[in-house]
């Protein structure tokens, strides 16, 4: 069987999480993402323009050892400027912020903070994004 056309994009991530209210709060908030659709008060759908970012309450036996994992998700900066300014932003509305911002030796500046649920997020400045 040939192989199909090539993936154009990630544009969707769910995320299961106990803490709905305050992860809620902190996507729209704190990050500045718009409410897409509200199908019930277990589900929301979020995005920042191309992408969607789906909040589902988590189960109450919630468990990460009986649910899939995931290291982090990251978000794109337009500068390295704009990784200080985020981190600073985010430390003074009380993230958790769980490595300070860094240069790496790819060209790229990030740091890392939580949501309410624990769940890693990555603020990234990325020169090159689609370059092979």
């Amino acid at each position: 069987m040939q192989k199909p056309k090539p993936l154009t994009g990630l544009r969707h991530v769910a995320l299961l999480v106990k803490n709905f209210a305050e992860c809620e709060n902190f996507y729209t908030n704190l990050l500045g993402m718009s409410i897409v659709w509200r199908p019930d008060k277990e589900n929301l759908y979020l995005s920042l323009g191309e992408d969607n970012l789906a909040l589902h309450q988590a189960p109450a036996d919630f468990s990460p050892d009986k649910h899939q994992h995931l290291d982090h998700i990251g978000f794109f900066l337009e500068s390295p400027d704009e990784v200080d300014r985020w981190f600073e932003y985010l430390y003074a509305n009380h993230a958790s912020i769980k490595a300070s911002p860094k240069n790496h030796r790819d060209g790229t500046r990030s740091f890392y903070c939580a949501d309410p649920d624990g769940n890693v997020i990555q603020m990234i400045y990325y020169p090159n994004p689609t370059k092979d």
